[in-house]
């Protein structure tokens, strides 16, 4: 195993705000919500999380599933709050409204690719527009009582990798870290992360911290993250979701220069067995069996419960029937050996990104 680099085991600081460990949880739309963070910070070596991205305009109506999105609590800090919007004083609205939500940060999303965040201005299209960028950030910045980051892709296409003159741009403007997703929006998620576009962006800027996202999904690709861009910390989304046990995974590569022992089959199914529990807490059981059923294909990889088990979870229709059929899993065991180098398989958006 590759040897951690000296910064990887100190604490980050980003602004006022000081990060305990140097791997964050990205936002996933619709997986990474409170009891999914609450879950795998009780596992250890989590840094930072950021919230699912949040609608400035849902804000300023007060409708409530913006406030369902945002959510926090003690127990998720730190934790940055994400926004985004196309015009700076939706920005300026939704920032005072988050920041009595109790974030540690608040950060602007520019990156993300999907249609109808773009097609209202928001998420990578601001990555076009460097005089509309540094309005709406500065404004978010002169407004935010936390420290503000901000999260981007390299470009919009190959032909305009803006992310270098925006990094040194929201430096000098009072930003205290951006985030680098190592592809243009062009590419969605499509071919292989470029880390040297990255490493652009971290030359580009004084002392702001640069943060490397991107197809990490083990301790190896980690490390290559590290080396290869000069970045100050990792951010971590589809890998951690696969591998909730990353993070711990990379904290202890980091102290001691592996990964430590590979979680157990009990290790995993309590992991499932509390996010769902979390999930009932904070959403209700019907929605909580809902939104389970799109992490469970991920979590039966890890735990390769007997296929007549697994598909009685399909369709999980309440919170009774998830800890029955918990129960005869972990009195069965796995089905077949647990994998000792858990290589999570990370579905990604297909087709054409105008269609996402």
């Amino acid at each position: 195993m590759p040897p951690p680099p000296p910064r990887a085991k100190e604490p980050l600081r980003i602004g006022s705000v000081t990060v305990p460990t140097r791997f964050f949880l990205s936002p996933l739309a619709g997986y990474t919500a409170l009891a999914y963070r609450l879950t795998v910070r009780e596992l250890g070596g989590l840094g930072l999380a950021t919230t699912d991205l949040v609608n400035a305009r849902s804000l300023i109506e007060r409708r409530p599933k913006s406030f369902e999105l945002a959510a926090t609590s003690p127990e998720d800090q730190p934790a940055s709050i994400q926004i985004y919007g196309a015009t700076a004083w939706e920005m300026i609205e939704a920032t005072k409204i988050v920041a009595d939500l109790g974030p540690s940060i608040i950060d602007i999303n520019m990156g993300c690719p999907v249609r109808k965040v773009v097609k209202a201005g928001g998420g990578s299209a601001l990555m076009c527009d460097g005089e509309g960028a540094r309005r709406l950030v500065e404004a978010v910045v002169e407004h935010s009582p936390v420290p503000v980051t901000v999260k981007m892709r390299l470009g919009w296409d190959q032909q305009h990798p803006t992310a270098p003159e925006l990094a040194r741009l929201f430096e000098s403007i009072g930003v205290a870290a951006v985030i680098v997703h190592g592809r243009t929006r062009a590419q969605g998620f499509s071919g292989a992360v470029d880390r040297s576009g990255i490493a652009r962006v971290v030359a580009a800027v004084e002392r702001m911290p640069v943060v490397g996202n991107g197809d990490i999904r083990t301790v190896a690709d980690a490390e290559a993250m590290f080396r290869e861009t000069g970045c100050a910390a990792i951010s971590i989304g589809r890998g951690a979701l696969s591998n909730p046990f990353l993070f711990r995974q990379l904290q202890h590569w980091a102290e001691h220069g592996t990964a430590g022992p590979e979680p157990s089959f009990e290790d995993r199914l309590g992991v499932m067995e509390r996010h769902f529990h979390r999930l009932v807490e904070t959403r209700g059981e019907h929605l909580a069996c809902l939104q389970f059923r799109k992490v469970l294909k991920w979590y039966s990889y890890a735990i390769r419960p007997p296929k007549e088990l697994y598909l009685r979870l399909v369709n999980l229709p309440s919170r009774s029937r998830f800890d029955e059929v918990v129960a005869q899993i972990r009195a069965a065991g796995p089905s077949a050996p647990l994998p000792s180098q858990f290589e999570p398989r990370v579905p990604t958006p297909k087709g054409p990104i105008d269609r996402w």
